[in-house]
């Protein structure tokens, strides 16, 4: 015997509603400078809330966030900035340049910390590489695990949250 299957209609959060809300929020309507890019993914099958949270994703508005406390989920709408509107701070694409490692494997090491009327100094090996305030690991002879270091210059570094 065949049992017919039977299709439950599930309960999604209306996306025309989210629409209007992002609208309201924005003073602006979908599409337009300081409103909404488009609307939102009818497609988006987002559990019923009772009451949604809007807020700025950012200082600069480039964003609203739409979320939900019970059932947990948030989506975020993007905006049309205004042609007036200041510039994101900082460049898009920050190359990243790394220094040359002033400290390589199986150099010998001394660690020191210290402040202004006390020091305390240990020799050992490095376990890595690393350059000018790099973080490594440094094999101390009497001891079975690594300690952590901070790069200082060649054959020098200092423990983390000591300065010298």
């Amino acid at each position: 015997m065949i049992l017919p299957f039977l299709l439950m209609a599930a309960s999604f959060q209306d996306t025309a509603t989210l629409d209007a809300s992002v609208a309201a929020f924005t003073g602006r309507p979908t599409g337009a400078e300081g409103g909404a890019r488009a609307p939102v993914d009818a497609r988006l099958r987002l559990a019923t809330c009772p009451t949604v949270s809007l807020s700025w994703r950012t200082e600069q508005h480039d964003a609203v966030v739409v979320s939900c406390a019970g059932p947990a989920w948030r989506i975020f709408v993007p905006v049309i900035r205004p042609a007036n509107a200041p510039a994101a701070i900082g460049p898009a694409f920050v190359p990243v340049i790394k220094a040359a490692p002033v400290v390589k494997r199986g150099d010998p090491i001394v660690i020191e910390a210290g402040t202004e009327g006390f020091s305390i100094s240990r020799e050992g090996v490095a376990m890595g590489d690393a350059p000018p305030g790099g973080r490594f690991m440094v094999k101390v002879d009497d001891t079975r695990t690594p300690v952590q270091a901070i790069a200082v210059e060649a054959g020098r570094a200092t423990l983390p949250g000591w300065s010298n």
